[in-house]
């Protein structure tokens, strides 16, 4: 198989895993460059794996056999990144969100449109085996007509363990922006675009102190909530609940449930690609499903794949940036409703992305 070469940005703590799996599971993909403001960290990753070179942004830009760039920044540099790609004539997957405000990510999709090249981002996280199987569940109508969903996520805050925990709480973070991708993903994977939401959100505590080693006793401004709960109406009249926060301690909470009009079922933890995922018909007591599809250990750079065999096929790409743009602008309207004390109707919409095929072999996402 003819390989598509890829070049990533960002050397950080996610890029080990991006790295691993393009690297070793999907053949269509081949890492040949890295670059990050940190050229020795660059270089050590680099090192890790024959035959990728450490790069500049610049030098990775200007390859002109580097199709597709994996952008692994800090969220505050995804639009420019993106936009350095795009206008490099690169197709480009990031790391979510795909930008930090909705005129940007607009920007970015015209750019793209413009220049012929593919927009992706993730999570990809809802092609993995559980939430496929959720999803192959709800299209053979085990649950019948979904009428209602709830999604879950709620801890202490990210101070006590990151390194570097800063940016959790500046624009661009907050547990809506960081942790509402991988539910919101999700719930549209397997519902369909949103409507319109409604919300409330604060700020919990102002300031924030760091007990991890690195940066112990430093203190965070907090500029972001960190408490959001939100209502969503689905436009298959779906209504869904999320709650998202940084304030909590401790919960006996699921993680995401659909409720059908002929039974109910238990999605498993949208921040992984396995299950465990429960089903439960009518009065009968729950059951755990034998799940469908493959991809249930951690299998982050499956977008990346993903879209590499749309570009050699010409269709869409499942976490396409229609999609992550559509969760960009339903994320600010949580907020937006919180601030304005009403329903935002959403300006965006996206189409339901494509079950991945139960009858593929590992590593391959076409037939």
């Amino acid at each position: 198989m003819e390989t598509t070469k890829v070049g990533i940005v960002g050397c950080g703590n996610i890029c080990g895993i991006y790295f691993k799996n393009m690297c070793n599971t999907f053949d269509i993909l081949e890492v040949k460059a890295c670059a990050d403001l940190d050229v020795a960290r660059a270089e050590e990753k680099a090192g890790e794996y024959p035959g990728v070179r450490a790069m500049t942004v610049e030098e990775l830009m200007a390859d002109p056999e580097i199709s597709i760039v994996v952008n692994l920044t800090t969220p505050q540099a995804h639009f420019d990144i993106a936009m350095k790609s795009v206008e490099a004539g690169k197709s480009v997957y990031g790391e979510k969100p795909i930008t930090l405000t909705r005129a940007e990510g607009k920007k970015l999709l015209d750019a793209a449109a413009a220049k012929g090249v593919m927009i992706g981002n993730a999570p990809d996280t809802f092609m993995g085996g559980g939430i496929q199987t959720c999803r192959k569940l709800i299209t053979d109508g085990a649950i019948g007509d979904p009428i209602a969903a709830t999604a879950f996520m709620t801890c202490r805050g990210h101070e006590r363990w990151h390194s570097d925990p800063e940016f959790y709480y500046k624009v661009g973070g907050g547990p809506m922006f960081d942790m509402g991708p991988y539910y919101l993903t999700a719930m549209v994977a397997l519902m369909g675009p949103v409507a319109k939401v409604t919300g409330s959100a604060r700020i919990t505590f102002p300031e924030r102190t760091i007990t991890s080693k690195k940066k112990n006793g430093q203190k965070i401004e907090v500029e972001v909530p960190t408490h959001v709960a939100g209502i969503m109406e689905f436009q298959n009249g779906a209504i869904g609940t999320i709650l998202t926060s940084f304030d909590v301690w401790g919960a006996n909470l699921p993680r995401i449930e659909i409720y059908g009009s002929e039974g109910s079922l238990s999605v498993p933890d949208p921040n992984v690609f396995g299950g465990p995922v429960k089903l439960k018909k009518g009065e009968e007591d729950w059951q755990e499903i034998e799940l469908t599809h493959g991809y249930v250990e951690n299998s982050r750079g499956i977008g990346p794949a993903d879209m590499a065999y749309a570009l050699r096929s010409g269709r869409k790409n499942r976490a396409s940036g229609e999609l992550a743009y559509h969760i960009l602008d339903v994320m600010h309207a949580f907020h937006d409703a919180s601030d304005q004390g009403k329903h935002v109707a959403l300006e965006s919409t996206c189409t339901q992305p494509a079950p991945v095929p139960t009858s593929l072999p590992a590593g391959q996402l076409d037939e």
